[in-house]
């Protein structure tokens, strides 16, 4: 196995943490190969629950990514009025071993890609390289690259590894009938601007009713003049409301008017919302999009990664997160089985079902949806949240969604390590919870 050679498509999240995690596990024939012309360090702020930042600290990224993240205090969730209908401490504040990371993407990932650089040495990264074929037949599997003047190579492997993200032309040459992404008629607006600190600060403010939410999280702080690096959220059906605007391209000031049709009497905590958008000087806009589960992700040798295997509706910070943990234990599988494909066929069991259930918990909005349901109990509002919800009914909703994702507290600090012992020998079998 030391001598396997390892070939990844795409170097977002997935495929860079991928590699790094390869080589922690003793592999140093890795290659990500990225269609773009270098490495993107695109994007605006994501967060990493607990159970990823444990993986990333045992490959020794945590200290580096704590001084460009925001530690996440606690999650809030309010009605459009600022009625409070829950909060909960996150990360160390509550109970955990590792902290909940608010960071921005590009932060991330040029992490990931220096550290794969650091290991794998810099040809490890190669870049303008995009897939356009793929075989994954009883041999090798060999995929087929191109270049932005059209020149092709063919790169034969002893495992393909493809996470190059939710449109991902891997899982299109596996399942050549399954379509675009699809859509729930929700758009997201995005963005991020300096502005005064709310809450303790370290807070993660999330606001809805039974269609819209709006969402706000630092992702970098000046604690001097207590600012802070807001990423904000703004999501609604579209074209509700918006003046058809949604069917032709916007501008910065087209996006504020929409949004603030949408949101202007709202009352997040803290936050002057139409100076925040006034200050962000790049709004981006497109559709909350997901995919189907498939019944397979290995064929072969070949596997999907991250969102090419279970891309999912932005709810309880699962993306990144769970991107991580796919790289962790596709690693460590690849080391402690003998053969690549029974090392693959290990990863999907253990992995599939897990991403299948929480694909689905999250179109259901997940943690988010203790917001929908006090909408629907008290859609003018509350002067006492147990007016509206049983004693335990918020805190079993939090905990339940947890479960699924396999980041409930309990499991993230006592179930046994990823990091492959230096026998490479299988210790044990790193999630032994069974995917019910």
């Amino acid at each position: 196995m030391p001598t396997t050679k390892i070939t990844i498509v795409g170097s977002g999240i997935a495929g860079l943490a991928t590699a790094v995690s390869l080589h922690a596990a003793g592999f140093d024939r890795v290659t990500v190969y990225e269609a773009d012309p270098a490495v993107r360090s695109l994007g605006l702020g994501l967060n990493i629950l607990p159970n990823a930042v444990r993986e990333l600290a045992e490959l020794g990224l945590l200290d580096e990514l704590r001084h460009q993240a925001v530690r996440t205090r606690e999650l809030a969730m309010y009605n459009p009025h600022g009625d409070l209908v829950w909060r909960e401490d996150r990360g160390t504040h509550a109970g955990y071993s590792w902290p909940q990371l608010s960071i921005s993407r590009s932060r991330l990932v040029a992490v990931l890609a220096a550290e794969a650089r650091r290991r794998l040495g810099d040809d490890a990264v190669v870049t303008d390289a995009r897939l356009v074929g793929l075989d994954h037949g009883p041999d090798r599997p060999r995929g087929v690259f191109t270049d932005r003047h059209g020149a092709t190579r063919t790169v034969e492997t002893d495992v393909l590894l493809c996470a190059d993200g939710i449109r991902s032309t891997a899982r299109s040459l596996l399942y050549p009938d399954e379509g675009p992404p699809l859509t729930n008629g929700t758009t997201l607006y995005r963005g991020t601007a300096w502005a005064d600190e709310f809450l303790t600060g370290d807070s993660m403010a999330v606001l809805g009713d039974d269609r819209r939410r709006l969402v706000l999280y630092p992702i970098e702080r000046d604690a001097e003049k207590r600012r802070a690096l807001v990423n904000w959220v703004a999501a609604f059906p579209e074209g509700d409301g918006d003046g058809g605007t949604h069917r032709r391209p916007m501008g910065a000031a087209d996006s504020r008017e929409v949004i603030l049709r949408q949101f202007g009497r709202w009352s997040p905590p803290g936050t002057d919302l139409t100076s925040l958008l006034k200050d962000t000087e790049d709004i981006q806009r497109y559709p909350m999009t997901d995919r189907d589960p498939v019944p397979r992700w290995t064929f072969g040798n070949v596997t999907l990664v991250g969102d090419a295997a279970h891309a999912m509706y932005p709810a309880g910070s699962n993306g990144a997160t769970q991107a991580v943990i796919d790289a962790r234990v596709l690693a460590w599988h690849l080391a402690a089985h003998p053969d690549v494909g029974e090392a693959l066929r290990a990863y999907e069991a253990e992995r599939r079902p897990q991403m299948t259930e929480l694909q689905a918990s999250a179109r259901s909005m997940g943690p988010e949806r203790v917001i929908t349901l006090a909408h629907q109990r008290a859609p003018g509002g509350f002067d006492d949240v147990r007016d509206v919800f049983g004693e335990e009914e918020l805190a079993q909703i939090s905990h339940d969604f947890a479960v699924t994702g396999r980041f409930d507290q309990e499991w993230v600090n006592t179930r046994p390590s990823l990091t492959v012992s230096p026998s490479r020998a299988p210790v044990a079998r790193p999630d032994s919870r069974s995917a019910e």
